[in-house]
């Protein structure tokens, strides 16, 4: 269907000079379609109310959506090859876009002793975690001296409610050097094995932006390291080969594709990952658009030398850079203005966390990527490191007025109203991992933040009545990329108990779609592309089991992806 395309892309060089668009017309000139859906159709065009809203068809040609609108007028499209789909009580919606998360670090975690907990996985105890391990180290087959790399432990899911230290993984193996992360990428536990590779010991002093834990009354390292402090450990680790990293990554392509993404991010590349992805564009093993943010350091990554690409070039579209200023708040690291409720042990009551970055290295950078034009990722779990970034935006401005800092503070967990009023005349995006509610929020009332805190984690209805753009997203693999979870998780706010956790934060379906749709293409720039159903729009489309606008929120999770579409192809199910 070249043809299609060649219409398509010359019709859209006619209408640029007059403002105009493939939208404004709502079909493009007769084309015989590829695909016809039929039925309920959500264009997440306008506002919900918006006839726009809804149509009863979509025709897609090639990689494009060439009509939207009645059945009668968008079948006018169809010819003698043309797939025609009968939705039923199923509806189509614009493919969902993951606002924040980490592919490559995904794909690297399908090699990995896998130790989350339930819904996730199985390890419910310290005593789980230390069969997985044994079984990993046997089925592997792994010899004495071999790493034994694992993922996803949750200290908030264990029965013992702490982290495993070195005594529990030396019951594993003495002879295997051992690192297990924890779920939040942000701490780890180790054996003596691999303190000894690494050389911490107990004269090893702290790390800026990191903490070895030591052993009650000693300075003996207990095998948990927090943030900058296990950077040595993950240095230990080998990468996969280039085939296996390959086909790592085309399995977690499709992992996203079977939750209905369409756009991800790899929202924390280094040299190595970038290699990854870029041997991938190249070979055209990128089924999913990847939208990149590289993460930033004095040394690996000179703003000066940075280009931030503005077109996707077959699929990967290095676009910005990515800054950490705290840490977890499930792991206590994150930088809180008020003390932890419940410390970590070996921490004063009036622990709050911590800095991953001084507040002026901060300002220098975001003033840097502004008069650059660099869009910006800001990792800013707690209130204070909040302050932080839009501090150091405010200087931006505050030093040149006509420079306009393109700056999403990721995660903002604990951001207070009166940052959100700042973030809003800033013109600052937030991207919310809402799912914290359900996986953690329980642990955030009783241990890290108390119950008044912890009803205002991602604090979306305030940053709606606020203006502030923002968007949703799941930080995988922290918790696996389910957008349906997400979306109940955004008009529910349940927690693992059963609790609502912040009623007064939750969004309305349209709401919370728009987030996983719309807003989250307008983060990165790609709203002209992707984030809706409109004529000329790439055909990123999702075909879900129901309805999610006619659902009753409290059933939204049981919304089943049938069909994911990419560029106009079946990505799920796998064709």
């Amino acid at each position: 269907m070249a043809i299609h395309l060649g219409r398509a892309n010359t019709v859209l060089r006619w209408l640029a000079p007059f403002g105009l668009s493939l939208a404004a017309l709502g079909t493009l000139p007769a084309a015989d379609a590829d695909l016809i859906y039929v039925g309920r159709v959500i264009t997440m065009t306008g506002t919900e109310t918006d006839p726009r809203a809804r149509a009863e068809a979509v025709a897609v040609a090639g990689d494009r959506i060439i009509a939207v609108g009645s059945r009668k007028e968008v079948l006018k499209h169809r010819g003698k090859g043309t797939r025609l789909i009968e939705l039923g009580d199923k509806a189509v919606l614009p493919g969902f876009i993951d606002a924040h998360g980490h592919l490559t670090a995904t794909s690297s975690t399908l090699s990995l002793a896998d130790l989350s907990a339930p819904p996730v996985g199985e390890v419910r105890s310290i005593a789980d975690l230390q069969n997985t391990l044994r079984r990993f180290i046997a089925e592997r087959r792994l010899p004495a001296g071999a790493l034994v790399i694992g993922f996803g432990y949750d200290d908030a899911q264990l029965k013992e409610k702490r982290h495993p230290n070195r005594d529990d993984l030396d019951a594993v193996s003495s002879a295997h050097p051992i690192m297990i992360s924890h779920v939040s990428g942000h701490l780890a536990a180790t054996n003596s094995a691999m303190l000894k590779l690494v050389g911490i010991e107990a004269s090893t002093p702290d790390p800026a932006g990191g903490v070895i834990r030591r052993r009650a009354g000693s300075r003996e390292p207990d095998g948990v390291l927090e943030e900058t402090a296990f950077n040595a450990v993950r240095e230990k680790v080998p990468p996969p080969n280039l085939e296996q990293s390959l086909a790592n990554l085309a399995a977690a392509q499709r992992y996203y594709a079977r939750m209905g993404v369409t756009t991800v991010q790899d929202g924390a590349l280094v040299a190595p990952t970038k290699a990854l992805l870029d041997e991938a564009a190249r070979r055209g093993l990128l089924d999913l658009d990847v939208v990149t943010y590289q993460l930033w350091s004095p040394v690996a990554l000179k703003l000066d030398k940075f280009t931030s690409a503005r077109t996707y070039d077959r699929g990967l579209k290095h676009h910005g850079i990515k800054l950490i200023l705290d840490g977890s708040p499930q792991g206590k690291t994150a930088f809180l203005s008020q003390a932890y409720r419940v410390p970590p042990a070996g921490q004063k009551k009036d622990y709050s966390g911590y800095p991953t970055l001084p507040a002026e290295t901060v300002k220098r950078v975001i003033a840097e990527a502004a008069a650059f034009d660099i869009p910006v990722l800001a990792h800013a779990n707690g209130d204070a490191a909040a302050e932080m970034l839009i501090d150091a935006v405010a200087a931006a401005k505050q030093k040149d007025a006509s420079i306009k800092p393109d700056v999403v503070m990721i995660h903002a967990q604990t951001v207070r109203d009166d940052q959100l009023d700042r973030m809003a005349s800033l013109g600052m995006t937030a991207s919310f991992f809402v799912g914290h509610v359900f996986y953690w929020g329980d642990w955030h009332r009783e241990e890290t933040l108390g119950p008044v805190r912890a009803d205002r984690i991602s604090p979306t209805r305030s940053a709606l009545d606020r203006k502030v753009a923002f968007t949703l997203h799941t930080d995988t693999p922290v918790v696996p990329p389910n957008m349906i979870s997400t979306l109940w998780s955004a008009t529910t706010r349940r927690s693992r108990s059963g609790d609502i956790l912040g009623p007064a934060q939750r969004l309305g379906t349209w709401e919370a779609l728009s987030a996983i749709t719309l807003q989250a293409a307008r983060q990165s720039g790609d709203e002209s592309l992707k984030g809706s159903i409109e004529v000329g729009k790439q055909a990123d489309l999702v075909v879900l089991s129901a309805d999610p606008l006619s659902s009753d929120p409290e059933n939204l999770r049981d919304l089943q992806v049938v069909e994911t579409l990419a560029r106009g192809r079946r990505v799920w199910p796998a064709p």
